[in-house]
């Protein structure tokens, strides 16, 4: 599968947006080609921008968004949970607060990718019932604040390296709620995350000072000072995060993560690294909390997921040529699914800048972590929902939980 023509030379393009755009471009000309499994119809489009500007209204009509990023889903249910972190961190420094945020968001987010149809996490203080990516949050918010991330008994509200490296199956389990009635997709991936996160904290002591996922707080501004960029986040999170993902495509004996052997782009690769960008979004607001400067961030991409992707199949901007492969289901690496996480960057971009252009904002102002969060993502669940009782996605996934 690793026939491309990348070289070491090359990895910090591919450890960057710019390659993500690359692929997801050359993706959408060659389905105007005729030459993937989508057909792309452009007189869909502005139906499209219409009915996500209407998501956005109805969801934030004062226009002030968030970046799409994990801290929504811990305030799900409308219940504020980060006020009880906040309450356990009274004491801590700026620097102190915003590494223990990150111990939390970083663990969240590779607890994240998607649990399946029916799986859901019941809330024993509120006794409200989540599932899918809110249900997630909500469960490893707890799985953190009980301490089960931390082999320091003092020290309960971290991640630590050898506190990620002995986490059970079991406990895992437990904080997830996971039974043969209540079926999580993918355990043993986010376990294999987890363990592995803890064996890159402990070692990359350059990246993680303290052994822990929030010394990458100090290796940023140890680099960059106070004012850092939305690349230069992601690619602390690319550096830092690359060895945890399964061995999948390799440049230099550097492991690539999300990005994945397709022939028919520049180079062979086609770039996503969704997680990490969904993950540099969700750094982004306890680093400003802390006193950080971030600009640039609107130089980040969109995100190659089922809800964005789904919207553009739903609303039939795009539609598979062949309606069987509807009723299939299809590996991450599949040529398909490739095309279709192209085809939802490539479109992203162009449903963020026509969205800006009705909100009238710039894209500093309304970079594509607000377009998400606003609309595009809300949007896709929402013509999931219209379309299947379950939300699900109209395309079938084999996730192993470490992509979607």
């Amino acid at each position: 599968m690793n026939n491309h023509t990348y070289t070491e030379k090359d990895l910090d393009f591919l450890l960057s947006p710019l390659a993500i755009r690359q692929s997801a471009e050359k993706i959408l000309e060659l389905t105007q080609a005729g030459q993937t499994h989508f057909q792309y119809h452009p007189d869909k489009f502005n139906h499209v921008v219409d009915y996500v500007v209407e998501v956005i209204q109805a969801n934030y009509p004062s226009l002030e968004i968030p970046f799409h990023s994990r801290w929504g889903h811990f305030r799900v249910g409308g219940i504020d949970r980060v006020k009880t972190l906040e309450e356990k961190m009274a004491g801590f420094d700026p620097m102190e607060k915003a590494r223990t945020k990150f111990d939390l968001v970083i663990t969240s987010v590779l607890l994240d990718a998607g649990a399946g149809a029916t799986w859901s996490y019941r809330e024993g203080s509120s006794g409200k019932t989540f599932n899918r990516s809110e249900g997630l949050g909500v469960a490893s918010f707890y799985l953190f604040m009980e301490g089960k991330l931390s082999n320091d008994k003092a020290h309960p509200f971290r991640a630590t390296g050898e506190g990620l490296q002995y986490l059970s199956q079991e406990t895992l389990e437990k904080a997830f709620q996971v039974s043969k009635e209540n079926p999580l997709v993918g355990v043993e991936g986010r376990l294999s995350l987890l363990r592995n996160l803890g064996k890159v904290v402990s070692s990359k002591k350059d990246l993680f000072p303290g052994a822990r996922p929030g010394g990458l707080v100090d290796y940023l501004h140890n680099r960059y000072g106070k004012k850092i960029t939305g690349p230069q986040v992601l690619r602390a999170v690319l550096d830092g995060l690359g060895e945890i993902w399964p061995g999948r495509v390799k440049v230099g004996g550097v492991n690539l993560g999300d990005i994945w052997s397709y022939s028919k782009v520049p180079g062979g690769l086609a770039a996503f690294h969704k997680l990490s960008q969904w993950m540099s979004y969700s750094l982004m607001e306890p680093l400003m909390e802390a006193g950080f400067e971030l600009v640039e961030v609107e130089k980040l991409t969109g995100l190659a997921e089922y809800r964005n992707g789904g919207l553009l199949l739903d609303l039939g901007l795009i539609t598979l040529k062949d309606q069987a492969l509807l009723e299939k289901s299809h590996r991450p690496d599949s040529e398909l699914i490739i095309e279709w996480r192209g085809l939802t960057v490539s479109l992203l971009d162009r449903i963020g800048e026509k969205v800006r252009y009705k909100l009238n904002k710039s894209d500093s102002e309304f970079p594509l972590a607000k377009v998400l969060e606003g609309g595009t993502w809300w949007a896709g669940r929402k013509a999931a929902k219209a379309l299947r009782a379950d939300s699900s996605p109209p395309l079938k996934i084999e996730s192993d939980g470490t992509v979607f």
